[in-house]
């Protein structure tokens, strides 16, 4: 038994909800993500103060920089 075909309206009506819902999906989860990396991006770096790296000294017999 062969289903009854769909009229052409109403399976254009459904396709444009179909996609309308899947448009509100991606919009709903891009904003997450934005919001989610803009917390990120607005917290301090973790960049270690330039006081604490060690001073580096050049070694006359080979010409290597090395930890003081």
């Amino acid at each position: 038994m062969p289903l009854p075909a769909i009229p052409p309206l109403i399976a254009w009506a459904l396709g444009a909800l179909g996609a309308a819902a899947v448009a509100k999906v991606v919009v709903k989860e891009w904003r997450r993500v934005n919001a989610e990396l803009d917390e990120v991006k607005d917290a301090p770096t973790a960049e270690p103060a330039i006081e604490a790296l060690p001073k580096l000294k050049r070694d006359p017999d080979t010409g290597v920089y090395r930890p003081n």
